[in-house]
């Protein structure tokens, strides 16, 4: 009941979730701060947000009911790596490398069930800081010494033009053509925003974009369409590239490469599930490296 209140910030919605009715639910919570002997929530508004004491026990209630739902598993189905994990993504990950990742696990490891969702980088690091998320994905780094980071893979990002554009047939662009371009980018928060800025900091003073948006797709059309420019992962502009609906331009003083990293709580306990997780990815990576 704990681990719902904390996660919905209501006991109406985890009562519903649970399946019991609000009396029944506040009175076990009622129950456990008096035992424990203090207060875990705060009403914030409508919102029941985490006291010191409650954000200290929520990863231990976590662990605990993670340790008894392996007991149950195991008894039940004879599986060491069984149960759930909730795992959120960034989109050029959660496009072209989990969805493999989840087929790879649901055949190797039929037991374990993976709930995910795919929003951008920034969105990840709160939903894991808030212990929305047991695992995540994303493009960049993280500072926040809240939570610990482990890179998965690398990936690189183009600058991109349509066929028609004035630049497509350029051998280099300069940085000062590049200011004097229109640009369509990633929204505020994106990884892959956060690292063209931080690439282009110092170096283009004042860029001038026109449109941001949190879609890949949309961006690419509005490139392919019009005279904008755009900086994005190569994984999600290859396919348009070789049928000739974008060009990628030679830019020889901007290289830009990111990792790909997972992210996860450093206050969590030991968790099989995300190391199984984080362990088969890698495998993964060598595997298709090999292949290419």
């Amino acid at each position: 009941m704990f681990d719902a209140v904390a996660r919905f910030e209501s006991v109406s919605i985890a009562a519903d979730k649970l399946a019991l009715t609000q009396s029944a639910a506040s009175m076990a919570l009622a129950q456990l701060e008096k035992m424990l002997g203090r207060p875990l929530f705060e009403r914030q508004g409508r919102r029941l947000v985490l006291t010191n004491w409650g954000k200290w026990l929520r990863p231990r209630a976590k662990q605990l009911l993670f340790d008894a739902q392996q007991i149950e598993l195991g008894f039940y189905d004879q599986q060491i790596i069984s149960g759930e994990l909730t795992l959120a993504a960034s989109q050029t990950a959660a496009e072209h490398l989990v969805p493999e990742l989840i087929s790879h696990l649901d055949s190797a490891f039929p037991e374990l069930r993976i709930e995910f969702e795919e929003i951008n980088s920034g969105r990840v690091i709160d939903g894991v800081r808030n212990y929305q998320f047991d695992l995540g994905i994303i493009e960049g780094r993280c500072d926040d010494a809240r939570i610990e980071q482990q890179i998965w893979c690398h990936d690189h990002l183009v600058i991109v033009a349509s066929a028609h554009h004035p630049y497509a047939n350029k051998e280099r662009v300069s940085l000062s053509q590049l200011e004097q371009a229109k640009w369509v980018l990633r929204e505020q928060g994106a990884g892959t925003r956060a690292i063209f800025d931080s690439t282009l900091h110092g170096l283009i003073d004042d860029l001038d974009v026109w449109r941001e948006y949190s879609h890949v797709p949309v961006l690419r059309q509005l490139v392919a369409d019009g005279l904008y420019l755009s900086c994005l992962p190569y994984l999600d502009v290859i396919k348009f590239v070789e049928n000739g609906d974008l060009v990628v331009l030679n830019t020889p003083d901007i290289k830009i490469e990111r990792p790909l990293s997972f992210v996860w709580r450093s206050d969590s306990l030991d968790n099989p599930l995300r190391d199984c997780i984080k362990r088969e990815a890698m495998k993964l990576v060598k595997r298709n490296q090999r292949i290419m």
